[in-house]
């Protein structure tokens, strides 16, 4: 994608409640991904770059990258399965999400802040499984 003057990268998306990211290239352009929920990896998303930057919608929204990690493990958490400790943490934050519905109540701030805790933390492990399988776009220091 070619370079967009005066933009500052990178940016995160809640695109369609799934999480999107555009960072810059190499060659100064932009490039844009989003998350893959068969594999929790980063799918090349660039047809969606002037859609979120130039067009918008109701569905598009721009997000910190606090938001980001929160609704990247959101998701991941909810689409895979598998084994070993990342996979212990989702199902965690499952337990307590299950528990919050079942008693249809809102996290205190102390489930919430244990919630976005591990949410970070699983943020981090998956994005540095990703970098050593050789996914482009991983990045564990969104999370920092």
């Amino acid at each position: 994608m070619r370079p967009v003057e005066g933009l500052r990268l990178p940016k995160f998306f809640d695109y369609y409640h799934s999480p999107l990211k555009l960072v810059a290239t190499a060659e100064g352009g932009v490039a844009g991904w989003r998350l893959s929920k068969d594999t929790g990896g980063w799918h090349e998303a660039n047809n969606l770059v002037d859609k979120v930057l130039f067009v918008g919608g109701d569905e598009i929204n721009e997000i910190s990258p606090a938001e980001f990690v929160q609704l990247t493990e959101h998701e991941r958490g909810r689409y895979l399965s598998g084994d070993g400790p990342i996979f212990a943490l989702y199902e965690t934050v499952r337990a307590i999400e299950d528990t919050l519905r079942a008693e249809r109540r809102y996290p205190t701030p102390q489930e919430h802040a244990l919630i976005r805790g591990v949410r970070r933390r699983t943020f981090v492990m998956f994005e540095e499984q990703l970098q050593q399988a050789g996914d482009p776009a991983a990045d564990p220091t969104i999370a920092s």
